[in-house]
């Protein structure tokens, strides 16, 4: 979950698969509210829709109402991404009645608030915002005040608003929760687009595309990117080349491999799993359009065999 509110969506992909391995081992066959959370973020409908579904069935089965309410959040945090706001709010509302754990609460709450804003139930919202200040204001933490004030200002007009969502962005911007902070920059300059600020939208919203592109939050990023389009701003959709792209890790990862080592032996340098390498290698594949370690040779481009790699993996 850390490396999700983080922004490292590859390592929350890469534990996941790890999580997966080890549940087929033990026969445990709950679901992974990581999972699930992780396709709500990155904003793939069908998989996080069927996660949800799934997750929802096994808790109710189980009696486990955590479990349901991690769903119901996984749903907003989905359809606010989407732009799907009606969906969002009924779904942050259930999510909200997750007393018992204050984070799932308070971070419901804030999809609600989102949804009710976008969505023109203000009514609504102030309610929910009533509930989530309550909460963060024990909390005391960055978290809570950038969200705090970042929800304040979707409620908010004019000066007073402005005043909201710079201070959210100051706030977000000085913890390393990445989505957070790209959040904020986004619903700031969609506020600032409807106010015919266009200069001042393209800032914001440039910000928060190039960091929701960054960790891979894809149905956000488009969100930001219609609003960008909207300024009359040109930003095309990221094409394949863009897609296919290694990161600095996977670089490393398969050079490595074509060199000769073996995956325990790249885990042991990176100081990560055999299985983590594994699952980076087979992304390293589908990218390159190659099925086996001997084919990296001729798929690496000269300009990514001659890069320098990138720091060391930090241990999963």
């Amino acid at each position: 979950m850390l490396a999700i509110f983080l922004g490292d969506f590859d390592t929350a992909t890469a534990l996941g698969v790890e999580e997966a391995a080890v549940r087929d081992v033990t026969g445990d066959r709950r679901g992974s509210n990581g999972a699930m959370l992780l396709a709500a973020y990155i904003g793939r409908p069908t998989e996080a829709l069927e996660l949800i579904a799934a997750n929802s069935r096994d808790a109710i089965a189980r009696g486990d109402g955590l479990g349901l309410h991690h769903a119901y959040w996984a749903a907003a945090v989905l359809h606010n991404g989407l732009g799907h706001y009606a969906e969002a709010l009924a779904a942050a509302e259930d999510a909200a009645q997750a007393e018992q754990t204050p984070f799932v609460a308070a971070s419901a709450l804030q999809e609600l608030i989102e949804a009710a804003a976008r969505g023109g139930d203000a009514e609504r919202g102030a309610d929910a915002l009533r509930q989530l200040l309550a909460m963060t204001a024990v909390a005391g933490t960055g978290w809570g005040a950038g969200i705090g004030a970042r929800s304040k200002a979707l409620l908010s007009r004019g000066h007073e608003a402005e005043r909201y969502y710079v201070d959210a962005v100051d706030q977000l911007g000085r913890t390393p929760l990445r989505p957070e902070l790209a959040r904020a920059h986004l619903v700031f300059g969609e506020w600032l687009r409807r106010e015919n600020r266009r200069v001042d939208a393209r800032h914001q919203l440039r910000s928060a595309y190039d960091l929701f592109t960054a960790i891979g939050a894809d149905a956000f990023g488009e969100r930001a990117r219609r609003e960008l389009v909207a300024t009359g701003e040109k930003v095309r959709k990221r094409d394949i080349d863009t897609v296919d792209d290694l990161t600095p890790q996977e670089e490393h990862i398969a050079r490595l491999a074509r060199d000769g080592q073996t995956n325990s032996e790249i885990g042991a340098e990176l100081f990560i799993s055999a299985r983590t390498v594994e699952w980076h290698l087979r992304k390293i594949f589908i990218k390159l359009a190659i099925s086996s370690r001997r084919e990296l040779h001729d798929a690496l481009p000269p300009r990514q065999r001659q890069r320098a790699p990138g720091p060391p993996l930090q241990e999963q």
